[in-house]
This record gives C-alpha cells, structure tokens and sequence, in this order.
C-alpha cells in the first residue's frame, strides 16, 4: 500500500503548480484533496452521473466498479463484475476500465477482461452485471484490450485497444490483431482510424468536435496528440501536440500520459508524469496538480466543472478547484 503522504509533504495530497503567467489560474493554487474512496488496487475510468449525484469508476484487477455519492463519506462497490464475466481462471487485467454514458443514459464499458466494448443492461440507478457486446474484435480478430471510450453528440462511440490487459502483453500467445488501433463505433460498424500509435490511452473530443486528443503512455515515446477531424468523425491531419518525455524525465512520479478530460474552454486536465497535467488546446503546459506518492490514472469534472475527481491508484480524490 503507498501511504497518504510522502515525509516532505506530510499534510499534503496535492499541490498545484501554475506556470502560465498570462492567464489567470484554473484552479485555486491553494488547492487542497479529501480522499473520499481507498483501498483500490487500481481505481480508472471515472464517470460523474449528474443526475443521480453520484460517481462511478472502475477498480481494472478487483474486477468492480465503485460508487462515491455526494455526502458519503467513502465510496461503495456499485457493480462486481465489470469486466470478465468468464469462468475460467484468467489473468492480466479483468476489469472494466474506462466508462460512459450514451445519449440515452446507459453505461458503456471498456472490459479488458472480456476483450469487448459493452453496454450495461439496467438502468444506472438499479445496476446489474448483465451486458450486451457493442464490439468484439475488428476484421474478424479480437481486440487487444479496449482501455478507454468517450461518446459524441451523434451517439458515436470513440476508444482505445492497447495491449495492457493481455497477460502476455505485447507478446501474449492469444494476440490477434498486430497494431493498437484507435475505433469509432457508429450505426453499428466498427470503423478503425489510427493505428500507429502505440499504447494508446486516453481520448477526448474539443468542445466542438473537431479535434480529437489521444495520449500514448508508451514508456519510450510518451506524448498527447491531436487530430483534426472532417465532419464525418474522419481524421483529416495531425500529431503530437505535446511531448511527454521533458515532463517524465524530470517527474518524480515516472508515468506517461493517460486518461483525461476536457474544461469548457478545451483545456486538457490530464493523468501523466507527477498528476494532472493541465494542458491548453496548443499543447502548452499551463499547471500541474502535483499528487505526492502515486500514479493518477483519469479524472472527471462534475456539471459545474467547479469540482474534480481523480483516480489516483489505491485512492479517489476531490478536489475543488475555485
């Protein structure tokens, strides 16, 4: 288990750091966490359902999601299992990873265990372990292990297929497609649009769904990227748009970039080295919430955009941000 601070820091979860001197700050540099769910051994995927008050994420090797509603004080199990519904002995990861919802409310899973995208068959209020496959695999192969999903306001679904969840990693005997591909799900089709980054994570539209950004933690060449999109939800043009390895080589907490979400202004708060990079639609490095002793997976606004939720390894965290 990491403990809650770190002996420089023994009172502090986070502390913010801003470095953009034009632009007044997006959240308040004083700043401070509650720890409002531990005891993960991996908590991703996180999803703030406004209208049931309430916040939902993924725990990948406990094969569960988790519940923290407003005015609890910790967090609960919400579904068991999430992920691999099987029977037989598996290993890798299990879980569901990332989560959303569509237009019509229901919850889409990223599950690493099944090797599928899903929608849940209950109402979120009344949730049950009972799932539809939304996609399988691409071109007749399996996918690899779909790890995060967003959805448009065409209904169109968006995620990632790294190989993370598989045992054997890069190189697991059941492996069946040769590349990690990003996919658009729509009327049904499973469409592919990139596939040459390597470990894709994270993924998110701009407010006004022209650009799509894509993290890659692939531990030689971290990075954000962004692409512009036609109006089709085809990629049109693009790369990098900020280059991790500056940001991990001199981070305390080494990881690479990986789930993310997007302001109303289109500014990246994004898991990477040392927390939740806060990036603008340039690629500029605005901020930085420094969490002390752990990798930060994802993270989530509520409504008001005033309150964020992060995944942050064996805890959850709340941070209000003015």
């Amino acid at each position: 288990m990491i403990p809650d601070t770190t002996s420089a820091h023994k009172d502090a979860l986070i502390k913010v750091e801003w470095y953009d001197k034009t632009i007044s700050p997006l959240i308040d540099t004083n700043a401070t966490a509650v720890i409002i769910g531990r005891g993960f051994d991996w908590s991703e995927g996180p999803v703030w359902i406004a209208s049931l008050k309430k916040l939902i994420f993924s725990d990948v090797p406990q094969n569960k999601i988790y519940q923290w509603k407003d005015g609890d004080t910790m967090s609960t199990v919400y579904l068991s299992p999430s992920g691999y519904t099987g029977t037989a002995p598996r290993k890798g990861e299990t879980g569901s990873n990332g989560l959303t919802l569509n237009r019509e409310g229901k919850l889409l899973l990223c599950q690493s265990g099944n090797r599928q995208v899903a929608i849940m068959n209950a109402a979120l209020d009344s949730p049950l372990a009972v799932y539809t496959a939304l996609a399988k695999g691409y071109n007749g192969k399996r996918f690899n292990s779909p790890n995060d999903i967003i959805t448009d306001s065409k209904n169109k679904i968006y995620f990632t297929d790294p190989i993370y969840g598989l045992p054997g990693g890069e190189r697991d005997p059941e492996r069946e497609l040769k590349f990690e591909g990003v996919y658009r799900i729509a009327n049904g089709k499973v469409e592919l649009l990139i596939d040459s980054i390597s470990r894709p994570n994270g993924l998110a539209l701009s407010p006004d769904e022209q650009v799509m950004y894509i993290a890659s933690s692939d531990d030689s060449k971290p990075a954000w990227y962004a692409y512009k999109l036609d109006d089709n939800g085809k990629i049109l043009s693009g790369g990098i748009l900020l280059d991790a390895i500056p940001l991990k080589s001199k981070a305390d907490i080494k990881q690479g970039p990986d789930g993310f979400k997007l302001d109303n202004e289109g500014n990246i708060f994004s898991a990477g080295p040392d927390g939740i990079n806060i990036i603008s639609p340039q690629g500029k490095l605005l901020g930085l919430i420094k969490v002390y002793g752990r990798s930060c997976s994802n993270c989530v606004f509520d409504e008001s955009k005033k309150i964020l939720f992060v995944t942050a390894d064996d805890v959850l965290l709340k941070i209000k941000l003015h």
